[in-house]
This record gives structure tokens, C-alpha cells and sequence, in this order.
């Protein structure tokens, strides 16, 4: 009994990701990007990541032993996801030139990378690049939960520390701190 695609789509739909715009040039030159969510860190010797596109998009093509980018999106770059994955932001996302592809203004994290090797995924390609240059800022990342883009949150644990004396938060012990025995020590 095999499990129907909807049902498969959802479960993996319950997996919180992040959101990548994968950059490359086309064939006339032009920079390219498809919004990906499927990216994943694969060795750090040698440096590798991957991204898997479906098969049948045009980066795909695009990207048959060619550099590209992994363009981790911040939380303010909604707009650039739905733009390329074919909703046309006006204006659109602005380009720059990276170590071995274009790659977007303002991304929370860049992967620059050569390819390295390409794996059949069924209904999609496997491609894994060798990582040749990071950027990163402070930005927090876009995240893609349940069909939908999300922002990161505090962690809500159900206790309250701000009224304790024990919060982590206000740090437990400052400069000022000193400490009194309960007895004298023995000589």
C-alpha cells in the first residue's frame, strides 16, 4: 500500500524549513533563481551543501555542471520567495555579483558553490555543490512551515522566569554579588 501524494505532502509540510532562493545564469547569461526549500548542509570536509529541484523547472537545466548560490532568505524577504517561485514582485529582487553566480542583495546567508555532483531523486534532482564562499549577516532566516512562510519565535516553555530570582535572563549573579558562609571555614 503506498502512502498518496497529498498525504505525503502534508506530513512533510510538518517539517519547519528554510527558505533559499538557489541562483545560477541561464543559458543566454542572464541571472536565474528558483525558491527552494529543500537544502541541506552535507560535509564540512570537503564543503558541501545540496539543494533538490524538481526536475522538469528550468534551473534544473540551468544548472547541469554550472556554479550557482544558495541564498538563505531573512524573515523580511517574502516577497523575493513568492517572486521566484512565480509571482513577480514589483520590483523585484535586487542582484549582485557573487564568487561563482549571482546572487541577491540582502540574503541572510550565501553558499557559493562549484558543482560537485548531481543524484537522481525520482521527480526531482539531487544537486550537491562544493562550497567556495559563505557571507552571512544577523538577519534571522525565512521559515516555511505547513504550507505557509513563518518567522522564528521565542521558545515558550510555559514558565515564567521574569518575576524569579533564578532567571536566565537577568543573569543570576552580577559584579556586585558576594556570598556569606553559613559557618567559618576550619583551619
Amino acid at each position: 500500500m503506498s502512502v498518496q501524494s497529498r498525504e505525503l505532502r502534508n506530513a512533510f509540510g510538518r517539517f519547519a524549513t528554510g527558505v533559499t532562493v538557489v541562483t545560477c545564469r541561464n543559458h543566454d547569461g542572464d541571472p536565474h533563481g528558483a525558491t527552494v526549500n529543500a537544502f541541506t548542509a552535507v560535509s564540512l570536509e570537503p564543503a558541501l551543501c545540496q539543494v533538490t529541484l524538481t526536475r522538469n523547472s528550468r534551473a534544473c537545466g540551468y544548472l547541469e555542471n554550472a556554479p550557482f548560490a544558495v541564498n538563505v532568505l531573512g524573515q523580511g524577504q517574502v516577497d523575493a520567495a513568492w517572486h521566484f517561485a512565480g509571482r513577480p514582485a514589483d520590483p523585484p529582487p535586487q542582484w549582485a555579483e557573487g564568487p561563482t553566480a549571482p546572487v541577491l542583495v540582502g540574503a541572510a546567508a550565501v553558499y557559493s558553490c562549484r558543482p560537485w555532483r548531481t543524484y537522481d531523486g525520482g521527480d526531482h534532482l539531487i544537486i550537491v555543490g562544493e562550497v567556495d564562499h559563505v557571507a552571512t549577516t544577523g538577519d534571522d532566516p525565512l521559515l516555511f512551515f505547513a504550507g505557509a512562510f513563518r518567522e522564528l519565535g521565542p521558545v515558550r516553555t510555559g514558565v515564567h522566569w521574569g518575576g524569579s530570582l533564578d532567571s536566565p535572563d537577568a543573569g543570576w549573579f552580577d559584579a556586585t554579588t558576594t556570598f556569606t558562609p553559613l559557618r567559618p571555614h576550619a583551619a
